[in-house]
């Protein structure tokens, strides 16, 4: 199992009417790996995450994660996902902290099913991993920016997922919580969790991620972390690749 890599694309297409967003993307990411994928607004990274978390079906080519194909529902298990905009939930929301870490656990209930003893555990340990137990009795929209969004990591961890997706994550967070933010992911990273953050942001990813994706006109590109530091060489070796051949990469 250790083996089988966390997120695996071969040969992905995707259509969207007659529009062709990604063309021929093959690439795999490491368990234990924490990357990142950058790329300017409406290059389709929030289309890729639908895919990677079986929301869409490409049209040809397969997606795996930890060896299951996205098809399979069960492959949806193992993500825990932080959607773009979260930490912007309106402000008179008025559930508390717990209960937004509890519902976490919705996806593995049967309808109408109580949560149990084990969902209220899992919970109290994504709060606790995430530095937030003690918030756990205040209202969503008391908190800060930056608190905000632990809460919703702490929902997802709460799936006790093995990866943890996270789109745009530091939308409206000041540049002190940012900080703060990035090592609390690079804990979870240390801790065995796999992570994918997706953002517009070159600059900030560069100093946190150990490897890089760059989407551009439908496809896809490895950089290395000496490559981030020069955004004109992003964008000629993004545009350059070859029209219908994308190179597989694994990170």
């Amino acid at each position: 199992m250790k083996n089988i890599p966390a997120i695996e694309l071969e040969h992905v297409h995707f259509r969207y009417g007659r529009t062709e967003l990604f063309r021929n993307i093959s690439f795999s990411i490491v368990q234990g790996e924490y990357a990142g994928i950058v790329g300017p607004n409406g290059s389709g990274k929030s289309t890729l995450l639908k895919l990677m978390l079986g929301v869409l079906q490409p049209s040809s080519g397969t997606i795996r994660i930890l060896g299951e194909d996205t098809k399979n529902i069960s492959a949806r298990t193992h993500v825990g996902y932080v959607p773009q905009h979260i930490t912007q939930t309106d402000r008179a929301f008025p559930a508390t902290v717990e209960e937004v870490v509890l519902s976490g656990r919705t996806p593995r209930k049967k309808l109408f099913h109580r949560f149990t003893s084990a969902d209220f555990m899992a919970a109290t340990h994504a709060m606790e991993r995430s530095g937030i137990d003690p918030l756990r009795k205040r209202k969503l929209h008391e908190l800060s920016g930056g608190e905000r969004q632990r809460v919703f990591i702490a929902r997802a961890l709460a799936t006790e997922p093995a990866i943890l997706i996270l789109d745009e994550p530091t939308v409206g967070i000041d540049a002190a919580s940012q900080e703060m933010f990035y090592e609390f992911l690079h804990k979870l990273n240390a801790d065995g969790i796999t992570i994918l953050v997706v953002s517009h942001d070159t600059h900030a990813l560069m100093h946190e991620v150990k490897c890089m994706l760059c989407l551009q006109e439908g496809e896809l590109c490895h950089c290395t972390l000496d490559d981030l530091k020069d955004h004109e060489h992003i964008h000629k070796h993004a545009a350059g690749l070859p029209h219908h051949s994308s190179p597989s990469h694994h990170v």
